[in-house]
């Protein structure tokens, strides 16, 4: 996977080809679903896909004429920095709301992407082009947060509002969710194993510390190195990757902690492994309604997803551990 500032003019050229042509289809899919339910907001998205359409003639026109008929083969899927979304395009009777959200995030990122590409281009023409893009693309963001049951408006203030909710989620939510949940579902299995295995509340404890401790450095060093920021405006990856760590480990740690209670109390192991098993219980249950509020999951979706999930992984702890 390359970096943006290490692609060529060349490369910067198919990747914005390929990925006109792709967000050309994916509004041809909203438009398709919303047609019945929403037809005036179907017919905006057939017409975005259009001019998506239009803006890879021109860019395949310059590219042309420029290096010739052959394009590299490379996407955006190969350039790092670029938002893995969710093809939530497959998905049938979508709500407006998603669809306009969805929108919001693909046009936002291809502005910014425009906007790089135009500073780094040698060539006048090209910078030129590229520069209007981003200029087009800045309006059909604005265009599709309008998508919605009761048409507003937004003044700057709103767009403003707007534009940092979107930043807060992209900088902080999805990183801390991410880590949350590693960290809350992946240390189940060998802190109940230990607990199981020994009986022994303090060897647990340090067995979950570890554990916590590991995770965490491992998902804030994956998520520093997954992106740079640069064309999502996701914000300093160490940034991202403090916080994706800090909640790993603090999602370990919550049900770690009552491993604390002295070994010298009477039923000492029972009392901490029930208090372990409610915070399970409320830290399973908060991130399916985090991935519900902020990542348009269906609230029952995360409901199966997360605290099934857990179940199971909790499940296979404690049969290796008594085993």
């Amino acid at each position: 996977m390359k970096k943006f500032a290490d692609l060529s003019e060349r490369e910067v050229l198919a990747v914005a080809i390929s990925g006109e042509e792709e967000d050309s289809r994916i509004y041809m899919s909203f438009a398709e679903d919303l047609s019945e339910r929403y037809p005036e907001s179907a017919k905006l998205f057939e017409e975005m896909a259009e001019e998506e359409k239009g803006h890879r003639h021109r860019l395949l026109e310059i590219y042309e004429k420029s290096f010739g008929p052959n394009l590299p083969p490379i996407r955006r899927t190969d350039v790092k920095g670029f938002l893995r979304r969710r093809p939530v395009w497959l998905t049938k009777n979508l709500s407006l709301d998603v669809v306009r959200k969805e929108a919001e995030i693909m046009e936002f990122e291809a502005q910014r992407f425009y906007s790089k590409a135009a500073e780094q281009a040698t060539n006048v023409g090209v910078r030129k082009l590229l520069g209007d893009l981003a200029e087009i693309e800045k309006s059909h963001e604005n265009l599709a947060a309008k998508l919605t049951d009761k048409i507003l408006t937004p003044n700057v203030r709103e767009e403003e509002d707007r534009t940092r909710k979107r930043m807060f989620v992209l900088q902080y939510v999805q990183p801390g969710l991410a880590g949350l949940m590693d960290g809350s579902v992946s240390t189940l299995a060998p802190l109940f194993a230990a607990a199981f295995a020994t009986h022994h509340n303090w060897q647990t404890f340090l067995v979950g510390l570890a554990a916590s401790i590991g995770a965490g450095i491992s998902m804030g060093f994956a998520e520093a190195l997954s992106d740079d920021g640069s064309l999502t405006g996701r914000g300093s990856p160490w940034l991202r990757g403090g916080i994706c760590g800090l909640m790993t480990t603090l999602g370990g740690l919550g049900h770690t902690l009552p491993y604390l209670v002295p070994d010298s109390w009477q039923n000492a192991f029972w009392i901490a492994t029930a208090i372990a098993g409610v915070v399970v219980f409320f830290e399973l249950w908060a991130i399916a309604y985090i991935r519900a509020r902020y990542m348009d999951t269906p609230f029952l979706q995360a409901v199966f997803q997360i605290v099934l999930g857990g179940a199971i992984v909790l499940s296979v702890g404690i049969l290796i551990g008594a085993a």
